[in-house]
C-alpha cells in the first residue's frame, strides 16, 4: 500500500509538470490552430534561467519570476517572428518551429555551456513527511499544489472574465470573434504568452525535481506534452490536466515495474486514442 501511494505521488508530480507544458500547447492550438514544436524550448529555457538565477540570488521566488519573464519574452519573439508568417499552414509551422526548437536548444549550450547544470531544491522544500509507511517528499507535493493553483487560476480567467469568454469563443469560431470587432491578433498574442509562460514555469519547477538540467530536456518533455494534448483533446484545457495525470501515473508505475516500457506505454495509449477517439478523450464529438 505504501509503495502504491508513493508511486501515485511521484506520478502526480510528473503529470503536473507535463500539464504545465501541455496546457499552453493545447490552448495555442485550440485558439490559434498553430502546431508549435518549439514549445519544449520554452520549457528548457525556463529551467536553465531558473537554475542560473537561483545560483545568483539564492531566492527561489526570484528564480521563478525570472523563468516566467523568460517564457514571456520568448513567446513574444516566437509569435511575432516565427509563427506570424506561417499562420494557416501546418506543414510550414511544423518545419519552422522544429527548426527554432533546435536553435533554442543549441543556444542554451552557447549561453550556459554544453554540460548539465545541477539544480538545487530550496532549503524550505527539502526533506519529506512520513505518514505511517508513506513518505511524502515535500517538493513533489509543492509541485502538485502549484500546478493545481495554476489550473484553477486559468480556469477562472477562461470562465469568469471577458478575455476568457473571448478566448473560448475564439476556440469555437475565430471568424465570428473577428466579425464582432475584436482584435483577434491581440487575443492570439495573449494566449501565446500565457502558454509560453506556463511552459517556462514547468521547466523551472522541473529543475529541482530532476536535480539537473540539460539542453535536450525540452525535446524530451515536448514528446510527453504532445501525447497529453492528443489524449486530452486539442483545445481542451481541462482535458490536458486529466490526460497529464494519466500519463504521469502510467509512466510512474511502468518506470518502477517495467522501466523499459515507461515511455512506450504512453505512446501506446496515444495510438489507441487516435484509433478509437481521434478528437481526444475529453472533447465531445462535434
Amino acid at each position: 500500500m505504501a509503495l502504491f501511494l508513493n508511486l501515485m505521488i511521484n506520478g502526480l508530480a510528473t503529470g503536473m509538470l507535463v500539464f504545465l507544458l501541455a496546457a499552453g500547447l493545447t490552448l495555442i492550438f485550440g485558439l490559434m490552430d498553430v502546431l508549435n514544436f518549439a514549445h519544449g524550448g520554452f520549457f528548457a529555457w525556463g529551467a536553465f534561467s531558473a537554475v542560473w538565477l537561483y545560483s545568483l540570488s539564492g531566492s527561489f521566488f526570484v528564480a521563478i519570476l525570472g523563468a516566467l519573464a523568460t517564457g514571456i519574452i520568448l513567446g513574444i519573439i516566437t509569435e511575432k517572428v516565427i509563427i506570424k508568417p506561417v499562420y494557416g499552414n501546418h506543414i510550414q509551422q511544423i518545419l519552422i518551429t522544429l527548426g527554432f526548437m533546435l536553435v533554442l536548444t543549441e543556444f542554451i549550450k552557447v549561453v550556459w555551456g554544453p554540460n548539465q547544470m545541477a539544480a538545487k531544491t530550496p532549503q524550505v522544500l527539502t526533506g519529506s513527511w512520513e505518514l505511517g509507511n508513506v513518505i511524502l517528499i515535500k517538493y513533489r507535493v509543492f509541485i502538485i499544489i502549484v500546478a493545481l493553483i495554476v489550473f484553477t487560476l486559468v480556469q477562472v480567467v477562461l470562465k469568469k472574465t471577458k478575455i476568457g469568454l473571448i478566448v473560448r469563443a475564439g476556440v469555437m469560431d475565430k471568424e465570428m470573434v473577428q466579425a464582432l470587432g475584436i482584435n483577434i491578433k491581440k487575443v492570439f498574442m495573449f494566449v501565446f504568452i500565457v502558454g509560453s509562460a506556463m511552459a517556462a514555469l514547468g521547466g523551472a519547477l522541473m529543475a529541482p525535481y530532476s536535480g539537473v538540467v540539460y539542453a535536450e530536456m525540452g525535446m524530451e518533455y515536448a514528446i510527453l506534452a504532445f501525447i497529453v494534448v492528443v489524449i486530452g483533446g486539442m483545445g481542451s484545457f481541462s482535458g490536458s490536466l486529466f490526460a497529464a495525470i494519466l500519463v504521469g501515473l502510467s509512466g510512474s508505475f511502468m518506470a518502477y515495474f517495467v522501466p523499459d516500457l515507461s515511455l512506450a506505454v504512453n505512446m501506446l495509449l496515444m495510438a489507441i486514442v487516435l484509433i478509437f477517439r481521434p478528437q481526444g478523450l475529453f472533447v465531445s464529438r462535434g
